[in-house]
């Protein structure tokens, strides 16, 4: 069990990897940072914010305590559609909980993003996918405002469809791939 499999957690599911073959996107609008891969041909890679990432450790820790139990971490994984949280969590739980205390607190949890070399873009996909709930390509405000609220979130339809509507680079009404990519990545700098 790498760390991997804890930020595929953090962000709700691991999907398989295995897709039919797709045209390549077209290139992300002007206003978001392109996403470049490096001269190795290797996935490029991101560095979280740390604000953003304590954002969302604060969604796993309910209940503001400063770190995040095995029951917190179970039930956020399962709102975001885990198979096996609790089998998943024991494993995430053995590799980040390094100090043994039975909690992940920031420190372990910022750690586990830093020896996973940061963000991929595969890591964003697999976001985008717990969002795009009819697996259509598409985020539509409905569907983020489902995924929201089984976050915890309290917003109205109104509210999403101004995210989607701020994310929305080709004026569809919905958030494709490369608008969700561009969002994700506004903050956070190559590595």
């Amino acid at each position: 069990m790498s760390s991997k499999s804890f930020f595929n957690l953090k962000y709700g599911v691991s999907r398989k990897s295995s897709s039919p073959k797709t045209p390549p996107p077209p290139p992300p609008p002007p206003q978001t940072q392109p996403l470049r891969q490096s001269k190795s041909n290797s996935p490029a890679v991101f560095q979280p914010n740390t604000d953003e990432m304590r954002r969302v450790f604060n969604k796993f820790d309910k209940n503001k305590d400063g770190k995040i139990s095995k029951e917190e971490y179970t039930s956020a994984v399962g709102v975001l559609g885990g198979k096996n949280p609790k089998s998943d969590v024991s494993k995430a739980f053995q590799v980040i909980d390094t100090d043994g205390d039975g909690f992940i607190d920031f420190d372990e949890f910022m750690e586990a993003q830093k020896s996973e070399g940061g963000v991929k873009t595969a890591d964003i996909k697999s976001a985008f996918k717990v969002f795009d709930l009819d697996g259509n390509g598409k985020i539509t405000a409905e569907e983020l405002l489902q995924v929201l609220r089984k976050l915890g979130e309290r917003c109205s339809l109104e509210a999403c469809r101004k995210m989607v509507k701020g994310a929305d680079a080709d004026g569809d009404g919905m958030i494709d791939v490369n608008e969700f990519m561009g969002l994700m990545t506004r903050t956070m700098k190559l590595a």
